[in-house]
């Protein structure tokens, strides 16, 4: 009688999301469709939501510790926006803060393992195309990774998502059309641009605001490349959208003041809001 073939054993990643996801599913019975990480300034969303769960990132399994920063609540709101079921990470995790890029993203890949489709990123960002101003909301519709690392470097698990997956399209071109169609019926301004992903933390210098622009970076910001690319690995439709908080002209720069920074991305938060709440209604 011919053997059947053993399973493959689970990588290690592969044994972590099972027990994330089988401990979140323990909390919440809902699933959420769609998951949104808030960046800096942005956290408010989460006031929209009917929560049916609020954990903090302390008590999940296999979520680094958050380091605070810019980012100091670190909770994960499971419920409803609108009529979707949905997750919304208040509190990212980045490299310059030590984390590794694979566990940068892990909140991003539970997420997705647990049945979430749809990733929405938001984030501050420098402003290197001359057309943008402060308080500009800019849909991403392409990135750059100058941070010199991938979360998926390493050993691969097919049963998680390609060895080598397709970056000709990171962001969604449908939910890229739902956004603007969203942003006209609140007569909200969207711009379009690049996304350069660096690791910081250091701001740029003047030179690197000359080749940033020379590479065709619209926008410059330390976040969300890595989680893109953790997201498109396990098969996530992406939006993208940044507040553009300074202006990076090389030939008039000024200090920057990052209280000035999360200053201008609160101030920007309720025109962001309204219109991730009609996008929401949109897909």
């Amino acid at each position: 009688m011919p053997m059947r073939p053993l399973a493959a054993e689970k990588s290690e990643l592969l044994a972590r999301l099972d027990k994330t996801a089988e401990w979140m599913r323990a909390q919440c019975s809902m699933r959420p469709e769609i998951a949104l990480v808030l960046g800096t300034g942005l956290g408010k969303l989460g006031s929209k939501m009917k929560v049916a769960t609020d954990i903090p990132y302390s008590e999940i399994p296999n979520f680094p510790n958050l380091a605070g920063g810019s980012h100091p609540q670190g909770r994960l709101l499971l419920g409803t926006l609108g009529s979707k079921a949905a997750a919304i990470l208040q509190g990212r995790f980045h490299l310059y803060e030590g984390y590794s890029p694979a566990e940068a993203v892990f909140p991003i890949r539970a997420l997705a393992h647990l049945g979430a489709r749809v990733l929405i990123v938001t984030n501050a960002a420098g402003g290197i195309n001359p057309a943008y101003r402060q308080g500009d909301l800019v849909l991403i519709e392409d990135q750059m990774n100058l941070m010199g690392c991938s979360p998926l470097a390493g050993s691969n698990d097919e049963r998680v998502g390609p060895r080598f997956p397709d970056m000709s399209r990171p962001y969604s071109a449908r939910l890229a059309g739902a956004a603007f169609e969203a942003s006209r019926s609140c007569g909200i301004s969207l711009q379009r641009g690049v996304y350069a992903g660096v690791l910081g933390p250091q701001l740029e210098t003047r030179a690197e605001y000359r080749m940033l622009r020379t590479l065709g970076a619209d926008l410059v910001g330390m976040s969300t490349v890595p989680e893109v690319i953790a997201a498109v690995h396990m098969k996530m439709e992406v939006l993208g959208i940044s507040v553009v908080t300074d202006i990076c002209d090389p030939d008039h720069l000024e200090p920057v003041d990052i209280k000035q920074i999360v200053k201008i991305a609160n101030a920007s938060g309720v025109k962001m809001d309204k219109l991730l709440e009609a996008v929401l209604k949109k897909i």
